[in-house]
């Protein structure tokens, strides 16, 4: 067996989050928007460019089915450079206030890695769910922050950086390494006390593309933790580097991505385009009603 005892302490499958009093329910596959608020995403990067097209980002996703809103102030592709806290606070700040009072239903998620912005974000307005692409690893104080703010986390593995992740990534088996990674990473997040934790096996944050394709094969491996788990395939490199097109020529290949990780266990697809994956989640949805 891959996972150690630690993940065994979750005996029944964890089918919802809270979210400030919120429960979102993962009984059926959900949808997270992805809203990036940096000059420099690796395909949306610069268009949210006034408060107007940002609601209207948001307006669009809300209408489309998005369950939950994810909000970044700071790049996460490879060799991205990095930024002070006070930017990405700087860029976070003003986009959260928007999208809560614009649309105060719709649970928030930010995409960060530092704790400390996490701590402000809270403070400005309220319960979210916190994002982390590092896992902990990039923030030695993290764990400790979600555990005292009481709110979600989603644990999402990384070798490396964002600056040097990509540079010649290495693994023996790909899902048994992520695998046991994860399972000392809840021990810890569960001691702590931190009740709600979606987990990513993080497609693309130091993985090269078989390594990608080889988690996307075997992704229900990662059902053993019984506990939500999200994926952002979303445009990515894996898609558009193989069929050698450009990012922004990928929307098909994220659907068919997105399709088999549905497949495979996905219970959150987190997604620049929603309309085509909640599509993706219908059809899904269908499927499993012809073998229920």
């Amino acid at each position: 067996m891959l996972i150690t005892q630690s993940a065994g302490r979750f005996l029944k499958r964890k089918n919802s989050i809270n979210v400030g009093g919120k429960l979102i329910d993962f009984s059926q596959p959900v949808v997270m928007g992805v809203i990036n608020v940096t000059p420099d995403s690796f395909y949306d990067g610069g268009k949210l460019t006034s408060k107007k097209v940002l609601i209207s980002a948001v307006e669009r996703m809300v209408n489309e089915g998005a369950a939950i809103i994810d909000v970044g102030g700071v790049s996460t592709r490879p060799d991205a450079p990095m930024i002070s806290t006070k930017i990405e606070l700087e860029r976070l700040l003003p986009a959260v206030h928007i999208i809560r009072k614009k649309f105060p239903d719709i649970p928030i998620s930010i995409d960060t890695f530092r704790s400390w912005v996490a701590v402000r974000i809270i403070e400005e307005i309220g319960p979210i769910i916190v994002n982390d692409i590092s896992g902990g690893t990039m923030d030695s104080k993290m764990f400790e922050t979600i555990a005292k703010m009481d709110v979600p986390y989603v644990l999402t593995h990384i070798q490396g950086t964002p600056q040097n992740m990509q540079d010649n990534p290495a693994y023996t088996d790909v899902v048994k390494e992520i695998s046991l990674w994860m399972s000392d990473r809840v021990k810890q997040l569960t001691k702590l006390g931190v009740k709600d934790i979606i987990l990513d096996p993080g497609f693309g944050f130091g993985k090269n593309i078989q390594h990608n394709y080889e988690l996307l094969n075997r992704l229900d491996s990662f059902k053993v933790f019984q506990l939500p788990l999200m994926v952002g395939l979303s445009r990515k490199t894996m898609i558009w580097k193989w069929l050698g097109i450009k990012a922004d020529e990928a929307l098909n290949g994220t659907t068919a991505v997105n399709s088999l990780a549905l497949l495979g266990g996905a219970d959150i697809l987190r997604v620049h385009d929603v309309r085509e994956a909640i599509e993706a989640v219908e059809i899904f949805k269908a499927l499993k009603l012809t073998v229920s």
